[in-house]
Parts: C-alpha cells; structure tokens; sequence
C-alpha cells in the first residue's frame, strides 16, 4: 500500500482537501474530547491574553471601536455579519487550498489576512460586550470590559454551540465597529470645524 502523500502528489483534485478537513475535523474532536472546565479555562486564557495584547497595541484605534460598537450596536452588526462572513470564507479557503500548487500564491495570504483581522474583531466585540454587562453592575471600565468578555468567551466553552454563537456576535459587532471607525477617520477629525464660503464671511 503506497503512503498517502504519493496520492496527493499523484493529482486527484480532491485529495489535498479531504486530507485538510479530515484534519480539522481531528482537532475539533479532539478539542470536544476535552473535559468542560478545561475548555472554559483555556477559552478564558486564550480572549484574556489577546484581548488585552490586540487593546494594548492599538490602544486608541480599540477603545474607539469599543465605544462605536456600544453606541449602535445594531448598525454595527448589520455592517459586520456579512463582512465576517467574507472574512471567514476567504480564510477558510486559503486555508482548504494552501497545500496545493496554488497556495502559495493565493492561500497563505488568504490565510494571514484572516489571522490579522479576526483576532482583532473578536477583542472588540467580546470587550464591547464585557463593558455592555459589566454596566449593569453599575461600572463602565475598560479593564472591566476585557475580563466580563473573557469570562463570557470561557463560559462558552460549556458547549461549542455556544462558543459559536459568543464568536459569531463579537466578530460581528467587532468587525462592524471597526470598519465603521476605520471609515469615519477617513473625514474630518472635528466635525464641527466647518469650511464657510467667502460671501458667507463676516
């Protein structure tokens, strides 16, 4: 019986993609094999530490992302669904195809882009939706934002439907957020500073 790899390279077109989701189906089994508490630990450890490194790096681009998502939460999920979703499926399928004689070129890319922007999103919404509950107790911090999501995000990991749908609302409400924010800083800084025509002049 020859090795797998000899059947890739010998050209079945969908070899390589068999193989990549039979691997990721592995590592979703196994990461479902995982004792509960276990995935809520390592789901709050893993938004903590990037939440606090992606709002520690872009401090000031984050925090206004956080306040736009808060403000209209609804205009920012209806901007960020449908862009998650073409984020998510350009990542997926640079990811399905880098193994093939075209990854190299339009894979990896697909891959990286995905891997810079939903680590960003994801602090965002899960932040905005910390602040969110955390103002209900009557504080309305930053820091405290950052630890209600992490918490939140561990919770999840009681069940995958749930880390799903925790994953899916804060990209959405992220990704929404951030463009918006992205957007408005392409205007004016101050939108009261107001050009006025010659003839309007006192």
């Amino acid at each position: 019986m020859w090795p797998l790899i000899l059947y890739i390279i010998g050209g079945r077109p969908g070899a390589v993609s068999a193989v990549t989701s039979s691997s990721v189906g592995g590592t979703l089994a196994a990461y479902r094999s995982l004792e509960p508490f276990v995935r809520v630990g390592i789901q709050f450890v893993g938004a903590l530490l990037v939440t606090m490194i992606v709002l520690g790096l872009l401090h000031g681009y984050g925090s206004n992302a956080v306040r736009k998502s808060r403000q209209s939460p609804v205009i920012s999920v209806g901007i960020g669904l449908p862009s998650l979703l073409v984020v998510v499926g350009l990542a997926g399928t640079g990811y399905l195809i880098v193994d093939t004689s075209i990854g190299v070129f339009f894979g990896i890319p697909l891959v990286i882009l995905g891997a810079a922007i939903l680590p960003v999103v994801l602090a965002v919404g899960l932040t905005a939706i910390g602040c969110t509950i955390a103002s209900r107790f009557g504080t309305d911090r930053l820091w405290t934002g950052i630890v209600v999501g992490a918490l939140l995000s561990g919770l999840a990991g009681l069940a995958l439907p749930a880390t799903v749908a925790i994953a899916g609302l804060a990209g959405a409400l992220g990704l929404g957020a951030s463009i918006r924010v992205l957007f408005s800083g392409a205007g004016t800084a101050r939108p009261d500073e107001r050009t006025v025509p010659p003839a309007n002049k006192i």
